[in-house]
């Protein structure tokens, strides 16, 4: 197919083109390392196989991480939840997914990557994803890649395909870094790639990547390129003559770019609504002079999140919220979110999709506090859910208490209501509580186990920096990283499932 024509994105906007400059950025990479005690029992022994879905952020059923959609809605709908209360939460553990083993050369490798649908639960490993029962946690395939994974989206389509972004080969001593050119979208039910396409001259090394409707997107500082994600055709791509270009995209009910424009030490950033088939702008947010990175937290309703002149100072990449008008690029509200009061966090610097501690919906910002002094014994400690008026940018007033020892975490909406994670004290196991979104009574869907082992497993895997997808009663928290072995006796996970009975 050829190249469509780009429509000008307004003044400083520009098409979709190649830009010269080159942003070097260093990112520091938190990689954890599951340190298991015994007495916990997991699918599969040595050699053999035994590890859902989300949305804005890495969270979610058919809804997701920080506030998104898996399907591919935001879940900004007043009504219309799906998630119920069980007859009873508690949960058991229904399998874990051993730790794949990293070699001492390569020291860290990238498994990112997370997706639920009805027939599976599929992760990536060094390489691979791989799809796995969503009760048994028996292996069901397996899609190798030629190189390790490097970028992923929540975001799973009506009819269940996901993309990622990886790298053409695996890393060697003499060349540790390939670099990020393949895009692939997944057949998460049939356990098959449908196509890998790259693009550009080179080709293009894609920082992130996303889904809106039929449309993939892939941004980075070459710029973004957008393909048919039945057949892999390009519709838009960068032109040479190009002054600005898209760094990354947020996907789901809209595609919005985050497009940069300018030196770097000048930059101007634009919040583009584009039509995910022509790359036509529909509309376009400036933000201030200043402001060099932003993260789309939510694209319907349209809510940005970007920390202005470095002032957050607590490495979470917020310091204030925008709510814009997805038809008119107005700005609705500047919500002022100081990194030492709220505890929500965003990768604005090459992730702009990838947000956590927040949802949006309802007309509201849902974002969960820093913790604080409890109310129970001296040195308790806990936290809130509160929202923020989209309208206005005020505080509505409701708040969900976490209650003492325990940390709330907005993970996504469910139609009206909240899913939350609450991070559970040392001696209780973790539960997914529903906010409901009027009243704010929250409902208990799912408690963990407080076994020992368990709890060891569970608190390794931080919402802060690993994957939590919930639906349906069933709860699967994963790894991000994983790294050399410290000990050949410690059980390390890659994965681990919980479900209730009903």
């Amino acid at each position: 197919m050829p190249m469509q024509p780009q429509a000008a994105g307004g003044p400083g906007g520009g098409g979709r083109k190649i830009n010269a400059q080159v942003a070097i950025i260093v990112a520091a990479v938190v990689a954890i390392a599951l340190i298991i005690g015994g007495g916990v029992w997991y699918a599969g022994s040595s050699g053999k196989d035994d590890g859902k879905k989300d949305t804005a952020g890495t969270s979610g059923g058919k809804g997701g991480d920080g506030g998104t959609d898996q399907k591919g809605g935001d879940g900004d709908k007043s009504s219309g939840a799906v998630e119920k209360a069980p007859s009873d939460p508690a949960a058991k553990v229904l399998f874990q997914v051993p730790m794949p083993a990293v070699s001492k050369e390569d020291g860290t490798a990238d498994v990112s990557g997370s997706w639920l649908t009805d027939k599976v639960y599929a992760k990536s490993g060094i390489a691979e994803v791989v799809g796995y029962d969503p009760d048994k946690g028996s292996k069901k395939w397996t899609i190798k890649l030629e190189g390790p994974v490097c970028a992923v989206t929540p975001r799973v389509t009506d009819d269940n395909k996901t993309v990622i972004v990886y790298e053409p080969e695996m890393p060697t001593k003499a060349e540790p870094a390939h670099g990020c050119s393949q895009v692939a979208v997944l057949d998460l039910d049939a356990g098959k790639k449908v196509w890998t396409k790259t693009a550009g001259e080179g080709p293009i090394n894609f920082d992130n990547v996303t889904i809106s409707g039929d449309t993939v997107a892939a941004g980075s500082t070459d710029g973004g390129v957008a393909f048919d994600i039945a057949k892999g055709d390009i519709l838009w791509s960068p032109k040479p003559a190009d002054t600005c270009y898209d760094a990354g995209y947020g996907g789901g009910e809209k595609l919005v770019a985050v497009r940069k424009c300018g030196t770097y030490d000048a930059r101007q950033l634009n919040i583009q609504t584009i039509d995910p088939k022509s790359g036509k702008v529909l509309s376009e947010y400036k933000m201030a002079k200043g402001i060099d990175y932003a993260a789309v937290v939510s694209t319907n309703p349209l809510v940005v999140a970007a920390d202005v002149g470095d002032s957050a100072g607590d490495g979470s990449g917020i310091s204030d919220f925008f709510s814009i008008d997805n038809k008119t690029g107005k700005l609705l509200t500047r919500i002022s979110a100081p990194g030492d009061q709220f505890a929500a966090r965003c990768d604005s610097i090459t992730k702009p999709e990838s947000c956590k501690g927040l949802a949006a919906g309802n007309g509201k910002l849902y974002i969960a506090t820093e913790e604080h002094e409890g109310g129970g014994e001296s040195y308790s400690r806990a936290n809130e859910v509160v929202a923020f008026d989209l309208a206005t940018g005020k505080q509505t007033g409701q708040r969900a208490d976490s209650g003492d020892d325990y940390t709330i975490i907005p993970l996504r909406m469910d139609g009206g209501n909240v899913i939350a994670y609450k991070r559970p004290p040392y001696d209780k196991g973790g539960q997914i509580v529903s906010i409901d979104g009027a009243t704010f009574k929250q409902t208990t869907l799912l408690e963990n186990p407080a076994t020992e082992a368990v709890r060891d497993v569970e608190s390794s895997m931080s919402p802060d920096y690993s994957e939590v997808i919930y639906a349906q009663g069933h709860l699967y928290m994963s790894e991000v990283y994983a790294s050399e072995r410290s000990s050949t006796d410690e059980k390390e996970y890659l994965a681990i499932g919980f479900g209730t009975s009903g």
